[in-house]
């Protein structure tokens, strides 16, 4: 998302170097990460390394949001999609996407003229597969549905904020997902550094952080973090675990989240090849089931009322009636299961 404003070129270059060394194959960007200037280091990056690198590469970028003022220049319709691959694949000097995601819903624009579109990318070559970002679960399944209904490729990854600190896809959005067989890709999975243990409670966010950007969109997502008690338990928990184990921060939130049912892997970004060679080490870390559940009560996203609570929970429910058991009474508080289960 940084490269060519926080990250400079040479050091992007290092870290995709850097990633692929370690056997990381998903390069993730958008068109409008530094208004198309991402896209364009990575198509330089690809350009600049041998076919037998590149092709172990799978790339995926995205388009709905626009880099101008232009009334048309944004959303899902077929003109606008057209436009923004078209100057995707310029900017990444490759001639096909192999994962095209949609940035955000558009329920300005029908989904069958956004289907019928990514159909005739993918007869053209101009995409190989794509997925879906920041969308409900209700928008899902319509996407989901009325592309089987047309006969033609259904998505096959959900991309969505999901950390330790951002739990309320669960409720609906991921076993939607998990349901139709999407591998979901989290963005953020360290809630912009808190999770790395950047921040203190109180303190104020150094200038060279997330939450220290000029940025509106950072101030008031990091407020949002900052102003939850149940979040900074978390975080303590985090910090404290990794101390106890030998890890850091970033490694048990990456590490807790790779575990959850459908995920197939959390997208993280790194600003040098220290914090990349760091998260990486996710992958070898593996949790205790202790340290888990802990992490599990301590982060349970606190449900609403109907039909996002405990006894909307309990009437969906299923039990088997066998030996003579009952279904368990409704729940008088709210429960901290997670409705999928871990794997």
């Amino acid at each position: 998302m940084y490269f060519a404003s926080e990250t400079p070129e040479e050091d992007a270059f290092a870290i995709m170097d850097g990633f692929v060394e370690a056997d990381g194959n998903l390069i993730d960007t958008a068109n409008v990460y530094v208004g198309g200037l991402a896209e364009q280091v990575v198509g330089r990056w690809l350009a600049a390394r041998p076919r037998d690198i590149t092709a172990r590469i799978v790339l995926a970028s995205k388009g709905r949001a626009g880099n101008n003022a232009d009334p048309n220049g944004l959303g899902l319709s077929r003109r606008y999609l057209h436009r923004a691959l078209d100057a995707s694949l310029y900017r990444l000097g490759v001639e096909t996407i192999d994962l095209y995601q949609l940035h955000a819903s558009d329920m300005e624009t029908p989904v069958e003229e956004t289907l019928s579109f990514l159909d005739a990318a993918f007869r053209s070559g101009k995409i190989h597969y794509f997925g879906l970002s920041n969308f409900t679960g209700w928008q899902l399944q319509l996407i989901v549905s009325t592309a089987k209904a047309m006969g033609i490729p259904a998505p096959i990854t959900l991309q969505q904020q999901y950390s330790l600190l951002s739990r309320e896809s669960e409720w609906e959005v991921i076993p939607a997902a998990t349901y139709n067989g999407l591998g979901v890709l989290p963005w953020s999975p360290l809630a912009g550094g808190f999770l790395a243990g950047k921040y203190e409670r109180g303190g104020r966010p150094a200038a060279g952080t997330r939450a220290g950007s000029e940025k509106p969109l950072y101030q008031s997502t990091s407020a949002e973090y900052a102003d939850s008690d149940q979040n900074w338990a978390t975080i303590d928990a985090v910090v404290r675990i990794a101390s106890e184990i030998g890890a850091t921060s970033a490694q048990v939130a990456l590490s807790w989240l790779s575990d959850w049912p459908g995920v197939t892997a959390p997208i993280f970004g790194a600003r040098n090849i220290a914090q990349l060679k760091e998260n990486l080490g996710a992958a070898s870390l593996k949790l205790s089931t202790e340290v888990t559940a802990e992490l599990d009560r301590l982060s349970t996203p606190v449900a609403g009322g109907y039909p996002y609570g405990a006894f909307g929970k309990w009437q969906r429910g299923r039990w088997l009636q066998q030996h003579g058991t009952k279904a368990p009474p409704p729940p008088v508080a709210a429960g901290s299961d997670h409705p999928l289960g871990r794997a």
